[in-house]
This record gives C-alpha cells, structure tokens and sequence, in this order.
C-alpha cells in the first residue's frame, strides 16, 4: 500500500489539474474565434452571392415548392421557420434575419445570441431545400449547432472589446440593449408557438432524442437571463458556477468540432481508397472535363494534360486525407498537413469552381492552427488596421478643413509651397510617408 500511495497521489494531482483547466477557463479561444469567422464569412458570402435566386433557391418560386417541402418535413421532422407560413414577405424576413445574424457573429456582437439566430437561419433555409446542398452546406449545418455551446466571442470581437473597456472590478452596467434584445426574442418566440403553426415540441423532433426545439429554444432564452441575473446581481458563487458550466460546455463542443474535422477527412480518405477511379488515379481527370466544374478551361487542360500530374495530385489527396487524424500525435507533422490540406481546398477553389465549399473546409481546419500563428496573424492585422487608420484620419481632416483656393493663394503670395505640404508634416514619422504623397493616396 505504502508503494502504490504515490502513484494514486499523482493520478489525484493530474485529476485535479485536468478538472480545473477544463471548468477553469475556455481552451482555443483563438480558435474558436476563426472558425465563428470562417463560417459566417461563408455562409454570408453565399446568401449575398444567390441573393437574385433566392426564391428559386429556396422560396416560393422554387421547382421544390412549398408543398413538396411541407410532406417532406412532415415525414423527417427537420427544423425550418419556412414552413410556419406559405407568404412570401416570411419568407424574405427569414432570408433577411440569416443575413444579419451571419453579418452580426462575424463581427462578434452578442455571440451567445447571434450564434442561436446563424443556427435558425442556416437550419431554415437548408432543410427547406435539401436536394440543393453539397458538403459545404454540410459542414456549414453541423458548425451552426456546435458554435452555440462555444464561447466564440471571447477575442477577435465586439464583444470582447467591450469587455476590454470595463475596468477590472468595476460593476457590470446595466445592458439595456441586451435587456430589450432579450425581450424582444422571448415576445417573438411566444408569438411563433401561439400564432402560427410553428408546432414546436417540448420533447420531439428536436436536435437530440427526447428533446425538442421548444424546449431548446426556451432553454437557452431562461439561460441567457439566468446570466445576466447572476452577472448582475450574484457574482459571487453563482457567477463561478456559470462560468464554469460555460467552459464546460465550451471545451466539449470544442473537442466534437475536432473529432469532426477527423471523421470528415478519415471517412473520406478511406471512402476514396475503395473506389476503381481514386485507386487508377483517374479521379481527378475526368471532373476537369465537366464543363460545370471547370470554370478555367484552360487551366483545366493544362492539369488533365499531364497524365502524372493528375496522378500525383489524385494519390496525394488520399494520403493527405487518410493520414492527417494520425498527424495529430505530432505537431510538426500536424502543422504541415494542414498546410497541404488547405492548399487542396484552395486548388479545388479555383479548378473546380467550388469557392464556398473550400471556404468551409477551411475554416473548419482552423481549429487545429496553432495559437502562435494566431496570435502573430492577430498582430500583423493590427498593425495593419492601425496603419490604415492613421493615414485615413491623416488625410481626411486636411482635406475638409482646407478651403479652396489655399494653393492659389499661396503660390501667388510667392511662398512656393506645394497644396499639402504642411499637412504632410502632421503624420510624418515612422510608418509615414511625406505629405503630399499622403494626400495623393
């Protein structure tokens, strides 16, 4: 007994060590925070992109009308606010609404509420068109339901340079836009359940067995007041105990989004080792012969005329796929199979004419980038936006207030100076160029 006492001793202390970092604090906030970006850049970018066919899409002028939508939603239960009303203004208040909650979280305001809007708007919109998907709506679908139990909004947004501007210890302030924000959603979802025939369950039909969308909805509604009263008025041990429920659930979703990732690539690597055109090295060439999928024909020549080129490209793709679950174990080896993962999805981008489904493969990659790189990027983008800034603010001030005709008067008063030359002394110095190259632009 006496031998073995030291060793329970440290499983005791790697347990203990382990309970507090997961409860204790968010892990890959950084992370979190590029796939919340990537998703909502995607999914925006595609709304506003199919904005002139969004009724054929998914609204009433489609070939899947509302009716063949309604028999089928009957039948696999799916979740879409479509079906609570045939009207075509519901319909473009809902397209408007998975808009601006996309706009809104990659900005970062009010995540934990915005996060719950991009999931209606992205669930709504697919599940009424379900044949028009690939496996970027896939991917798009799944991280929609897995960002709301992140704390995405912890860095890169508005939300934390809000926070940033409160000093520590100070008292939380009232947030009368998260209190109105608040009410108007449980009024809305009231009326959807009593005046339409949204027929939302309480315990069917929901996201998880013996949960339904009711039951979600109202849950995570009570739960964003429950917070904002513990915030306010208990933030002593009620405050803890939220925090760590939150990180809790934070660092779960966290490692299903990663397992995820895993199973995309596993499954499909393996998939692809199984089928006669992956294993001849073919795969790749007939597709740059579809016109649908060659939006570069002459880049598509150019590849399919290189038998070894098309083979290369074929067997790396599986190799990469297959063995990146397996790279995991080692950092480096992770690091440059991501490199070479992104640059598929980025060759596939442009050969293939498939933007948006690399677009969300790639942010789904990104919850494995290493926190350095983040960080350094965060830096780089900073300074960037500050460099921006300073010579805005350095050039639109000179460029109101100078009355017309300074320059004239000047050059008649003999004093040779360029128009803008002394405003260029304004922001002269390090990172800044000479006045009137400034003013020029």
């Amino acid at each position: 007994m006496s031998a073995a006492r030291p060793a329970l001793e440290r499983v005791r202390s790697a347990v203990a060590r382990g309970h507090a970092r997961v409860t204790g604090s968010a892990l890959g906030r950084y992370q979190t925070a590029v796939v919340r970006i990537g998703f909502s850049f995607t999914w925006l970018l595609f709304l506003l992109r199919e904005w002139p066919h969004r009724r054929e899409l998914y609204g009433p002028d489609g070939p899947w009308n509302w009716d063949m939508a309604r028999k089928l939603i009957d039948g696999n239960h799916a979740f879409t606010a479509l079906m609570w009303s045939d009207s075509g203004l519901w319909f473009e208040a809902v397209y408007a609404v998975a808009l601006g909650s996309a706009l809104l979280l990659l900005l970062g305001w009010r995540t934990r509420t915005t996060s719950v809007l991009f999931m209606l708007g992205v669930l709504s919109l697919q599940n009424r068109s379900v044949f028009i998907g690939d496996g970027g709506d896939n991917l798009i679908h799944l991280m929609s339901l897995y960002l709301v139990l992140t704390r995405c909004g912890q860095v890169w947004s508005l939300d934390a340079r809000r926070a940033t501007r409160r000093p520590d210890g100070q008292e939380p302030p009232r947030d009368t836009t998260g209190i109105v924000l608040w009410t108007v959603l449980g009024l809305a979802l009231a009326c959807v359940q009593l005046v339409t025939d949204a027929d939302l369950s309480l315990i069917a039909d929901g996201p998880l067995p013996g949960l339904g969308w009711a039951t979600v909805l109202w849950g995570l509604w009570l739960v964003q007041g429950g917070w904002w009263l513990a915030r306010r008025y208990a933030p002593g041990e009620p405050r803890t105990v939220l925090d760590m429920l939150a990180n809790l659930a934070h660092n779960g979703a966290l490692v299903v989004i990663m397992g995820e990732v895993c199973l995309l690539y596993a499954s499909a690597g393996w998939y692809k080792v199984q089928g006669s055109r992956w294993q001849d090295g073919t795969a790749l060439y007939y597709p740059l012969h579809l016109d649908y999928f060659s939006p570069w024909p002459s880049l598509a020549d150019v590849l399919a005329s290189s038998g070894t080129l098309v083979m290369l490209l074929t067997y790396g793709t599986v190799i990469v796929q297959v063995a990146f679950p397996f790279t995991l174990l080692n950092r480096r080896a992770k690091n440059v199979m991501l490199v070479l993962l992104m640059l598929e999805h980025i060759g596939i981008a442009v050969a293939l004419g498939l933007p948006f489904f690399s677009l969300a493969a790639i942010s789904a990659d990104a919850v494995f980038l290493p926190t350095a790189f983040l960080l350094w990027t965060g830096r780089k983008a900073t300074r960037a936006r500050d460099r921006l800034a300073a010579r805005v603010a350095v050039r639109l001030p000179r460029q109101a207030s100078e009355p017309k005709g300074r320059a004239a008067e000047d050059d008649e008063n003999g004093s040779g100076r360029r128009p803008g030359a002394g405003a260029g002394a304004v922001g002269e110095g390090p990172g800044h160029g000479p006045g009137p190259r400034t003013l020029r632009g």
